[in-house]
């Protein structure tokens, strides 16, 4: 194929797995991870060897202060969120949702697309297994490329199609972990932890913990990365 695609990269499972998927796909990935001010820095580290392990056509990071606004556990001093039970994590929109954190990256996706160019990012939102963020919803995505062809050059100049790509947005934990195993994802490079210690170790007791556990559990792989407590 050798068309261009920016992925959305943070270092977690999901955005690792999405890059394999394109990846196999066929495309040509400009991987892209952003510095916006969150509680886990180590994730950065670990976009940036992902990016170097799939040998992509290039990777970027940009700087987005988003502490300047606050509003979430995952860019202020707000206590992360620890040790709830299922029900807690799929029922209302918790303290590590960080606002129109989604619009803005894609946005920013969508202006390098431009210039490359390319007509297909991708980002690894979930619907299913999630902490109800609002823009991981696949009514967002909708709305977010109708946008992309009203918004651009590529899209009304050009009569471009652009597409989002969701592939995970209707599938449990489980399901995306077993899809990237088949892929040959090493999950041991992934960060998927909101508050991991000073060394880069997750917690354990999270809501990104906690779902990433359940799902290893039940698609019935080790987890290979440590945490400091578990709730498995």
């Amino acid at each position: 194929m050798n068309q261009n695609a920016v992925v959305l990269l943070s270092g977690g499972l999901d955005s690792t797995t999405v890059l394999a998927i394109a990846q196999d796909k066929g495309f040509n990935i400009h991987a892209l991870s952003f510095d916006y001010g969150q509680r886990n820095r180590f994730e950065l580290e670990r976009a940036s060897a992902i990016a170097e392990h799939y040998k992509v056509a290039q990777h970027k990071t940009v700087t987005i202060d988003l502490r300047a606004f606050g509003g979430s556990s995952l860019t202020s001093e707000t206590p992360v969120e620890k040790n709830r039970s299922m029900d807690e994590i799929g029922r209302g929109i918790p303290a590590t949702y960080v606002p129109v954190r989604n619009t803005l990256f894609l946005s920013y996706a969508l202006a390098w697309a431009e210039t490359l160019p390319a007509y297909d990012l991708f980002i690894g939102v979930n619907a299913v297994d999630t902490s109800g963020y609002p823009d991981c919803r696949p009514e967002f995505i909708r709305a977010f490329e109708s946008l992309a062809r009203l918004a651009t050059k590529m899209g009304t100049e050009e009569n471009r199609e652009i597409s989002v790509h969701a592939p995970l947005q209707e599938l449990r934990k489980a399901d995306i972990i077993t899809r990237g195993m088949s892929l040959g994802v090493d999950y041991a490079m992934t960060n998927t932890c909101y508050d991991p210690d000073d060394t880069g170790v997750a917690c354990g007791t999270c809501d990104a913990c906690i779902l990433r556990q359940k799902g290893f559990s039940e698609a019935g792989y080790e987890d290979p990365i440590a945490y400091q407590a578990s709730r498995a």
